[in-house]
C-alpha cells in the first residue's frame, strides 16, 4: 500500500574524481558538521578531513638525490567478513531505561554514543556485550545500535531484535576504506633516502565514521619503519557514495604500507642494491626520528632484526630453481609497524576481587573475540599472586554498569593497556591481603610474602595465614573485624600522547610502536596467472611472549586474512554504484586449500620498559605487510609489477602478457 519515488542525484564513485572541484557533494551541509579537534574537514567539498604532515624540507631533499622514483597504487574497498554477523537487541523500557545487548567490540563507545545521540543520561543506559563472533575493526562503534532503541521505544518498551542476513551485513554495515597512493622517493646512489612526497586518497564511502582517524593514522605512520628527513604526506579521506569505511584490522597500516613496502623493491631495484640491505639501512632503529618528529625510545621494537630473520627463514639469496614443473618460484618481503592510534583518554581499569574461599575474579572491560586476551591476564593474575591457574577466573560478561571501563577493544592495545591495568588491580590487592595480614600476624607488611595461596612471614614461611583468612574480614584474636573485603583496583592511561600540530603534524601520536617483517614464497603459473603462496614467516618484536600459543593462532590467522584481501577480495560494483558481490559466493575469501602450505611464526623479544612484563600488542600486526611481500615475490618471480590489489590471476596473467608484449 505504499508507493516510493525516487528522485536520482549524481553520484560518484572515484575518490580522486569526488576530490575535484564541480564533483557532486555527498554532504552539502559539511560546513556545519561538529567534529573532533584532530579531524580537518574542508566545507563544501567531499573532503571529510586532510591530515598534513611535515618534517625537513622535502625540495632540498630531493635536490640531495641522485635518483628519483614515482609510483602510483591502489587498493579497493573490502569486507570484514567476521563470522557472526552484526546482531543488537534494544530495549527503551517505560522508566526511561535503555538496555542493549549487541555484539560489539566498544561497550563503552555505545553507551556513550548512545547518550550524545539519544539525549539520555549515561546511567541510564546499560549495554551487554556477550561473548563476539568476530571483529577485526567492524564492530568498534556505534552500528545498529540506535535503531532498535527506537523501535522498542515506538514498539511501547517491548524489546526488538536485528541480525543482519550475510547480504544485508555487505551492503549496509562498514567496510575497510579503498585507497590510492603517489609516493615518490628520493634517494642517494648508496641507498639512503633524502626524502618523501607521500599522498594517500581515502574512499571512506558516503559516512566518514572511524575513516578520519585512518587517514590520520596512516598520516603519522605514513613512510613506514624506516627514518626519512625530509617528509611530505597529505592523506585525504573523501566522500563517495559507496559503503561507509570504518576501522578494519591493522587502521590504515596494511593500506599504506602496500604501497610503501612495493615503493621500496622498486627503489632498491632502480639503485641496483638488494631490496633487504636497502631497508636495513633506511631501518628506524631506537634513537632515530620518525616522519611525526618522535624520537623512538631505547627499547623500541628492531625491525632490522625482524627483517633478517624473515629472510633467514626463506632462504632470501639462496640459490635455488626458479621454475618447477613449468611453474615460476618467487621471494618477497616487506617489513611493517604499527601503534595503537587513539586518543590520549584511552584509559583502562581493572578490578581484582579476593574470594572468601582464596580464589580470585578479575573483572575487565576488554571484549573477548577470539584473540584470548583474557587468558592472558589468568596467566598475569596466576604469576603475580603465585597460585594456579584455576583459582583464577575472568568474569566473562561485560556490562558497562558492572564491568570497569575500558576504551575500546582496537588498536592492538588490549594486552598493553588493560594488562597494565590489571597489573595495577592485583599489586593493590596484595597490598591490602599484606596490610590485613601484617595487623594479624603482628609483622611488617615488607616481610610477608604471597604464594600457594597464603600470605606469610618470608623468613618464617609457616608463620602465614590462608589467604581465605583475610579475603572478606580479618579476625584479631579478640574477636575483632579488621579491614573490610579484599577488592583491588588499577588502571593505566596512555602515557605522553600530544596533539599534533594541524599544519605539520609533528608530536607525539603513539604510545608504542611493533615493528615486525613478512616473507613469503610464492608459486606462479604463467599460463593462469594463478599465484600460489607456498610459505610465509612472520617475525614480530612483541617484547616478551606471554603465552606463545596464543601469538601463534594470532600470527597464522592474520596471515590468512591477508592472503585474502592480497589475492581475491574487493568489493565489485556497477555503473550505478551497485554492489554486486555481496554474498560469499561472489565475494571470495581464502578456502582450506589455498591456505600456504608452510607458516613460520618468529617472536623476537626485546622487552618494552612500561609494558606489562615486557609486551607489546601484535593482533592487527600479521595482516599488514603480507600483500607487498607477495607483490615483491610475484616480481622476484615473473619480472612483473603488480600495483592493485586483489592480485587475482585475471590481473597477474594480463600483467604477464603485457610484460610478453613489450
Amino acid at each position: 500500500l505504499i508507493k516510493v519515488r525516487y528522485e536520482e542525484l549524481p553520484a560518484v564513485f572515484d575518490q580522486r574524481e569526488a576530490m575535484k572541484e564541480g564533483a557532486p557533494l555527498v554532504h552539502e551541509n559539511l560546513h556545519e558538521y561538529k567534529h573532533a579537534p584532530y579531524i580537518f574537514p574542508k566545507p563544501h567539498t567531499n573532503i571529510a578531513s586532510h591530515f598534513k604532515l611535515r618534517k625537513g624540507d622535502v625540495e632540498r631533499g630531493f635536490a640531495e638525490a641522485d635518483f628519483i622514483v614515482e609510483n602510483e597504487f591502489y587498493q579497493p574497498q573490502v569486507h570484514h567478513v567476521q563470522m557472526e554477523t552484526h546482531t543488537s537487541i534494544g530495549q527503551w523500557l517505560p522508566n526511561g531505561q535503555i538496555n542493549v545487548w549487541t555484539s560489539a567490540q566498544s561497550p563503552f563507545a555505545v553507551r556513550h554514543l548512545l547518550s550524545v545521540g539519544l539525549g539520555v543520561p549515561i546511567h541510564k543506559i546499560n549495554v551487554h556485550v556477550p561473548y563476539v563472533g568476530g571483529g577485526f575493526g567492524g564492530k568498534a562503534g556505534l552500528h545498529w545500535e540506535p535503531l532498535v532503541v527506537l523501535l522498542s521505544r515506538k514498539a511501547g518498551g517491548r524489546p526488538v531484535k536485528l541480525v543482519m542476513s550475510r547480504e544485508e551485513q555487505f551492503r549496509t554495515v562498514a567496510v575497510r576504506q579503498g585507497m590510492y597512493a603517489r609516493i615518490k622517493t628520493g634517494v642517494k646512489r648508496d641507498g639512503k633516502i633524502t626524502a618523501e612526497e607521500i599522498e594517500y586518497i581515502w574512499d571512506t564511502g558516503a559516512y566518514a565514521d572511524y575513516a578520519v582517524n585512518i587517514g590520520r593514522a596512516a598520516g603519522y605512520s605514513c613512510t613506514g619503519p624506516y627514518e626519512v628527513p625530509n617528509v611530505k604526506c597529505d592523506s585525504y579521506t573523501v566522500y563517495t557514495n559507496h559503503p561507509y569505511g570504518t576501522a578494519y584490522r591493522g587502521f590504515g597500516c596494511p593500506e599504506l604500507l602496500w604501497a610503501i613496502e612495493r615503493q621500496m623493491d622498486m627503489v632498491a631495484r632502480k639503485i641496483g642494491m638488494d631490496p633487504v640491505e636497502f631497508r636495513l639501512k633506511n631501518a628506524a632503529l631506537p634513537g632515530r626520528i620518525t616522519a611525526s618528529g618522535e624520537k623512538l625510545r631505547d627499547d623500541a621494537g628492531r625491525v632490522d632484526q625482524c627483517i633478517k630473520a624473515v629472510a633467514e627463514a626463506i632462504g632470501w639469496g639462496r640459490k635455488e630453481p626458479r621454475q618447477i614443473n613449468g611453474k615460476l618460484r618467487g621471494k618477497g618481503i616487506a617489513a611493517l609497524w604499527k601503534a595503537p592510534a587513539m586518543p590520549s583518554f584511552a584509559s583502562s581499569s581493572a578490578i581484582a576481587k579476593l574470594n572468601e574461599d582464596g580464589t580470585v575474579t578479575l573483572s575487565i572491560g576488554l571484549i573477548e573475540m577470539g584473540q584470548g586476551t583474557p587468558t592472558v591476564f589468568v596467566q598475569m593474575a596466576a604469576e603475580e599472586l603465585q597460585m594456579p591457574v584455576d583459582r583464577i577466573k575472568v568474569v566473562s560478561k561485560r556490562e558497562t554498569d558492572y564491568s570497569p571501563y575500558s576504551w575500546q577493544t582496537v588498536a592492538s592495545r588490549g594486552t598493553f593497556m588493560d594488562g597494565n591495568a590489571v597489573l595495577q588491580a592485583l599489586k593493590d590487592l596484595k597490598r591490602q591481603v599484606k596490610a590485613t595480614a601484617a595487623q594479624l600476624l603482628g609483622m611488617p607488611e615488607d616481610s610477608l610474602e604471597i604464594a600457594d595461596g597464603r600470605v606469610f612471614v618470608g623468613r618464617e614461611p609457616e608463620r602465614g595465614l590462608t589467604l581465605a583468612a583475610v579475603a572478606t574480614c580479618g579476625v584479631l584474636p579478640d574477636g575483632r573485624g579488621i579491614r573490610g573485603p579484599i577488592v583491588g583496583y588499577g588502571y593505566y592511561t596512555a602515557e605522553g600522547l600530544t596533539n599534533l600540530d594541524p599544519e605539520t603534524g609533528q608530536g607525539l601520536p603513539a604510545l608504542v610502536w611493533t615493528f615486525g617483517a613478512q616473507g613469503v614464497e610464492v608459486e606462479v603459473d604463467p599460463e593462469t596467472g594463478e599465484v600460489r603462496v607456498l610459505k610465509v614467516a612472520t617475525a614480530l618484536d612483541l617484547g616478551k611472549a606471554l603465552n606463545p600459543l596464543l601469538l601463534k593462532g594470532q600470527i597464522c590467522g592474520g596471515v590468512v586474512q591477508a592472503l585474502g584481501q592480497a589475492l581475491f577480495e574487493d568489493y565489485i560494483f556497477d555503473e550505478k554504484g551497485a554492489l554486486l558481490n555481496n554474498n560469499l559466493t561472489d565475494y571470495k575469501i581464502p578456502r582450506a586449500p589455498d591456505i600456504p602450505d608452510e607458516f613460520v611464526p618468529i617472536m623476537i623479544e626485546n622487552p618494552q620498559s612500561n609494558g606489562p612484563y615486557g609486551a607489546r600488542g601484535i593482533g592487527e600486526h600479521p595482516t599488514i605487510s603480507l600483500q607487498p611481500a607477495i607483490a615483491n615475490a610475484i616480481y622476484n618471480a615473473t619480472g612483473v609489477d603488480i600495483y592493485e590489489l586483489p592480485m587475482t590471476k585475471e590481473k597477474v596473467w594480463k600483467a604477464l602478457k603485457k610484460s610478453e608484449v613489450k
